[in-house]
């Protein structure tokens, strides 16, 4: 499963404003605010869209309907060239809010896209992905904090009487969803570290390797037995432990893999490449030079070699099917997590 390259916009507090007037302080208020909640409303349509479908294409173009709002709300207020009777500094830096946020989600968003196509070929990429994410996220909550500021300067140097109360529906809904996304992010953490070194372990496997299909079942262990350890400190979220759960039964798994199937993996293939020695002895010598202590004991290689492998493919296919069904499991938590804690509306 990928983790969703999600930005943070925030609402702005809605207004309510009294004693306006045409082309009063307050209405210039109200015209930028409400290019601010289209805007918002654009970003949660996006928001949606991460979480409620894997369809690329429907992403793509909620993004972009995201950025041509920014570019719209920002082209008006460029137009506004002398702001409020000259006064521009708030203008100024909700154009500056608009070109930060225009930039993550062009420029900065394909760069995240680049680092997530590679993310899941080391831990290293994976971390690497995730603090490039959440540097471009803190940066747009100081830009967000900025204009807010600006806002709020702007109303006081008028006297302007705003009425902040509870945030707006809207910017609950995305403060949660962000909320939603980071929660699966901390569960998705602790299953890719062992999902990851699981993989070295199967190509070790593939290539015959004994010392790295002993090494990373080491590390498997170590990394399982790590992230069941730090479950233990994660509560549910709004009561809902499903992440929890499929993440435990995952490694679980894993802890298994490494201490039940691996060492039985590992006699087998010590034990084959024996018997492929003793072959090997044995067809250097002609049928004359052969014992038939040697031809004995290599028969009963054989009948054991047999024996062995049909336990080997009966282990394989068993811990192949388990890891697909806890692998399947916590992918299925995940989007299922996601989608019920984001709302569809």
């Amino acid at each position: 499963m990928r983790l969703k390259a999600v930005f943070i916009f925030l609402l702005f507090t809605q207004l309510s404003l009294f004693s306006q007037e045409f082309k009063s302080p307050s209405d210039y208020l109200t015209f930028v605010n409400n290019d601010q909640i289209i805007i918002s409303k654009s970003n949660w349509k996006y928001t949606q869209a991460l979480a409620h479908t894997k369809n690329a294409n429907r992403q793509d173009v909620t993004k972009k309907q995201l950025i041509n709002a920014i570019k719209t709300a920002k082209s008006k207020l460029e137009l506004l060239k002398d702001g409020y009777k000259g006064d521009v500094e708030y203008r100024d830096q909700i154009i500056q809010y608009y070109d930060v946020s225009i930039k993550n989600l062009s420029e900065e968003y394909d760069k995240i896209i680049d680092m997530q196509k590679v993310a899941e070929q080391s831990y290293d990429a994976m971390e690497a992905y995730l603090m490039k994410r959440d540097l471009i996220n803190e940066r747009m909550n100081s830009e967000n904090e900025k204009a807010h500021n600006a806002f709020n300067a702007f109303a006081k140097k008028y006297n302007i009487t705003v009425k902040e109360g509870e945030e707006s529906e809207l910017s609950k809904k995305i403060k949660h969803s962000n909320e939603v996304f980071n929660y699966h992010t901390n569960l998705y953490l602790i299953f890719f570290k062992a999902n990851y070194t699981d993989s070295n372990l199967s190509n070790a496997i593939k290539s015959d390797d004994l010392g790295a299909i002993q090494q990373n079942a080491k590390t498997l262990l170590q990394y399982a037995e790590e992230g069941l350890s730090k479950l233990n400190t994660i509560v549910p979220f709004e009561g809902d432990n499903s992440m929890i759960v499929a993440t435990r039964n995952v490694l679980e798994y894993y802890k298994k893999e490494a201490l039940d199937y691996v060492p039985k993996l590992v006699t087998f293939l010590m034990f084959n490449d024996k018997f492929e020695n003793a072959k090997k002895s044995l067809e250097t010598k002609s049928q004359a030079d052969r014992t038939q202590e040697e031809v004995d004991k290599y028969n009963e290689m054989v009948k054991q070699v047999n024996k062995e492998i049909n336990t080997y493919n009966k282990d394989s296919d068993t811990n192949f099917q388990e890891k697909n069904t806890a692998i399947n499991t916590w992918d299925t938590a995940g989007d299922r997590f996601i989608s019920s804690h984001v709302p569809e509306n």
